[in-house]
């Protein structure tokens, strides 16, 4: 074993996007920084999740718009899809990436270690020492701090005899030598993962089923936004089958078979359940993920975990031991990359304020405001409260919806969809937003940074918003929100009513509905 006799103020355990990014964070501060990474810098967002799909998507969508090419105008004779090669950009384009995280930890002098870190032992006062297993050789170094940051890996269940062959996770059809396009294609989970999937296979020719435990797909949208998926799944050919309990995924050597009753029987009465049977060439599973915890010495530190996830303290992101802290898919909460790089900030400020490295309040977090996107065609944006969730906390919205259609810029494009926003009745503060369609992720950026900053709808109803662009999506929505969208059909506004509009008071009518 080697040991290194240099001291760290941080040891970070994996490098996605929660550890690469805290790293860079701590050396700003002048911190002298470890980042310890297993596999490869970026972790799984970059090498197996975020990047390689949206490069694979970005293939899928260029032929979406070749084949409404005669719509626009403009006739192409007779095209074909390369799928090595689409693998191959997406494989170039993640390896220019990781070069890229690699060149910036060297440029801010953060050692990089590659191997599997483990927290030996150690304290808050004395520091602690972690072990690094590499390939070939140990190591082992001493840090105050520590941060743990080792995200997640598909979830696996025995019947589902994920073989990797024919029976698959995301890491297998992100493989590098996975080059071939399945006929037939049956995802298991209709979460985001299950969608994306569904919408890049069936665009380069698979025939895609997806089963669904659930009643609906991606069940935490407003219910419009999955019906206009559905739809648009639906014109692709997609099939979605809900409230099904997958019993069993068999790979019988030419094929893949997955047995499946209804969700709704009780697990005491599936034996005698009516079964279905569903066969494809190939069976993604995509049910969830598991968190990377074992083996990080934990147990032996006396820091507990909850079915595998690093229990924190919720706002400085502290484990029960002094100086050790956790951000990401590890510790169970909103899994998503851009949470983990907003966690690491915290969990570094904190960490390091506690060394005196920087002077300042400690740092808590704040899941007021977190946007998501699902990256389907089209895609899918939110932030915020979603309508259900509003009414179970008692809070009474006005909606504004607004749809692509009638807007200028999305008709010249082609692009259908629609953008919600909600505002609270008595303040017009804005709660809430879900969108689909072009550019929703974008769109749902605008809204986040109103919403972090306490902003009404008439703050952007008051702000000029250039024309013609998609952005006016979310002043349409906004004006909608008061009944006063100017591209919209509405009823009649009855005279006190438009006297109220003028005034600009809260309203107390909900608008926009479906």
């Amino acid at each position: 074993m080697k040991i290194i006799e240099e001291e760290y103020d941080l040891a970070i355990i994996g490098a996605g996007p929660g550890g690469y990014h805290s790293a860079i964070r701590a050396a700003q501060y002048g911190a002298k920084v470890a980042l310890i990474e297993k596999d490869k810098l970026g972790g799984t967002c970059l090498n197996r999740g975020c990047i390689p799909t949206k490069a694979l998507l970005a293939s899928a969508h260029f032929i979406e718009k070749i084949q409404k090419a005669e719509e626009f105008g403009v006739e192409i004779k007779g095209f074909s899809s390369n799928f090595s090669k689409v693998v191959e950009r997406k494989d170039k384009i993640v390896n220019e990436l990781g070069t890229g995280i690699a060149n910036l930890q060297k440029a801010w002098k953060n050692d990089v270690y590659i191997g599997f870190g483990k927290i030996l032992r150690g304290n808050a006062q004395e520091g602690f020492k972690v072990l690094i297993q590499g390939e070939n050789n140990e190591e082992l170094i001493h840090a105050k701090r520590v941060i743990i940051a080792t995200g997640s890996t598909p979830a696996l269940i025995p019947n589902f005899n994920v073989d990797h062959k024919r029976i698959l996770t995301s890491d297998d059809i992100l493989d590098s030598n996975f080059k071939t396009i399945p006929k037939r294609l049956l995802i298991i989970g209709a979460g985001v993962i299950g969608c994306e999937f569904a919408d890049i296979f069936t665009t380069f020719g698979s025939k895609v089923t997806l089963l669904e435990y659930l009643p609906s797909p991606i069940a935490t949208e407003e219910p419009i936004i999955i019906k206009q998926l559905q739809k648009k799944f639906d014109s692709k050919g997609i099939k979605i089958i809900t409230s099904q309990n997958v019993l069993s995924v068999e790979n019988t050597g030419s094929s893949v078979k997955a047995l499946t009753c209804s969700a709704s029987v009780p697990t005491e009465e599936i034996e005698l359940a009516e079964k279905f049977s569903f066969e494809a060439d190939l069976c993604l599973i995509s049910i969830g993920r598991n968190k990377v915890s074992k083996n990080l010495g934990l147990e032996e530190l006396g820091i507990e975990t909850r079915r595998g996830a690093i229990e924190v303290d919720p706002g400085t992101l502290e484990t029960v031991v002094n100086g050790i802290y956790a951000i990401g898919d590890v510790t169970g909460g909103i899994m998503l990359a851009h949470v983990a790089s907003y966690e690491g900030d915290i969990a570094v400020a904190n960490a390091l304020r506690s060394l005196g490295v920087i002077k300042n309040h400690s740092r808590r977090t704040n899941y007021r405001v977190v946007p998501s996107t699902i990256f389907t065609s089209p895609n899918i944006g939110s932030v915020g409260l979603k309508r259900n969730q509003a009414r179970e906390l008692g809070i009474d919205v006005l909606v504004g919806q607004f749809p692509y259609e009638s807007l200028g810029k999305a008709k010249c494009m082609g692009e259908e969809g629609l953008l919600i926003l909600l505002a609270d009745k008595h303040t017009l503060q804005i709660v809430g937003a879900s969108c689909i369609g072009e550019g929703a992720s974008e769109l749902i950026a605008e809204v986040a940074l109103a919403m972090q900053h306490g902003l009404s709808i008439e703050d952007i109803t008051h702000t000029i918003h250039s024309h013609p662009t998609l952005s006016e999506m979310v002043l349409e929505a906004a004006e909608a929100v008061k009944g006063r969208a100017i591209h919209k059909k509405g009823h009649p506004i009855a005279p006190r009513l438009r006297d109220i509009l003028m005034e600009q008071l809260p309203l107390g009518v909900e608008y926009g509905t479906e």
